[in-house]
């Protein structure tokens, strides 16, 4: 079993390409200013279809997370880490979070966005610990 690679849609694609940049980037809605995450083609807020995109901070915190302690092949390699992430612009994000002990991790830790190459045409974004903003040393 391989890893499953996204194949994005037109709608997506700016998502896509900014990570491969290094960039996190959002939709936000020229109408309201309502942030979203996942791409869409209308603003799940009110429903225009004026929706521009633009650079996130990339951090955000911990709503929830499970640690998968046995993979379900070596493609994923256990322990790994899920998480939803709280951005900070407001949408929440599944993501995985990496570079952490799997049990010192807590809701409401502050994390930042990082990158890693799925496939040769996929990069996704990934979470580490933010250090800075918890005090800790993560």
């Amino acid at each position: 079993m391989a890893k499953p690679v996204p194949r994005p849609t037109p709608t997506e694609q700016p998502f896509y390409d900014a990570c491969a940049a290094g960039k996190l980037v959002l939709q936000r809605c020229h109408s309201c200013g309502h942030a979203l995450f996942y791409p869409r083609t209308h603003c799940d807020a009110c429903h225009s279809d004026q929706l521009v995109w633009e650079d996130a901070s990339g951090t955000g915190t911990i709503a929830t997370y499970t640690v998968v302690r046995r993979g379900v092949s070596a493609d994923f390699e256990a322990p790994y880490v899920i998480a939803l992430i709280d951005l900070d612009e407001g949408p929440r994000m599944m993501s995985q979070i990496v570079g952490a002990d799997p049990d010192g991790l807590a809701v409401g830790l502050s994390v930042k966005v990082d990158f890693a190459a799925w496939s040769e045409d996929i990069t996704l974004p990934l979470f580490r610990l933010h250090p800075a903003l918890d005090g800790g040393d993560a």
